[in-house]
């Protein structure tokens, strides 16, 4: 479903995983994360990897843009904040991706993340992207954890919320 392509977003993207893995396949990355030190690592090991990835100490909680209609590709992995929700729509350019999985509340009876706001309830996370086109979605427990997964898209024409 990845463009061959294309500028992509990884958000909350800590040590890099993702961002490394999206630079690999072509796409031009920047990882936004509030940890300078991670974001030092994740440079460091791009650069050993012959990757161009870019890396920004950014607070997502903050309530800054992201940026209108930009990326092809957006990469959140076990990170939730809610109002940062329009932010990701508005990002994304039109046909552009949103990839997010996170814990559900059933997590908090195997451990963590225990703390409501940092998990979804049952159905929350195909209400947050409503606005765009829900390509796949998961949500149950896979391999010893409680997740919900969607890959979803924006349509051609702009949609804000």
């Amino acid at each position: 479903m990845l463009p061959p392509r294309g500028l992509a977003l990884d958000v909350a993207c800590g040590s890099g995983r993702n961002a490394l893995w999206l630079a690999e396949r072509g796409l031009d990355v920047l990882g936004l994360d509030r940890d300078a030190p991670r974001l030092d690592e994740l440079r460091r090991l791009a650069a050993a990897r012959g990757l161009w990835l870019g890396a920004k100490v950014f607070d997502l909680e903050a309530g800054g843009e992201i940026g209108p209609e930009k990326y092809d590709v957006i990469v959140v992995v076990n990170y939730l904040h809610r109002p940062l929700f329009p932010a990701l729509v508005r990002a994304l350019a039109p046909e552009g991706l949103l990839v997010y999985e996170t814990f559900t509340a059933a997590q908090a009876a195997r451990g963590k993340p225990t703390r409501p706001e940092f998990l979804l309830q049952p159905g929350e996370l195909q209400e947050l992207v409503s606005t765009l086109e829900v390509l796949r979605h998961r949500e149950g427990d896979f391999e010893g954890r409680s997740l919900a997964s969607v890959v979803a898209r924006r349509g051609p024409s702009a949609v804000t919320l």
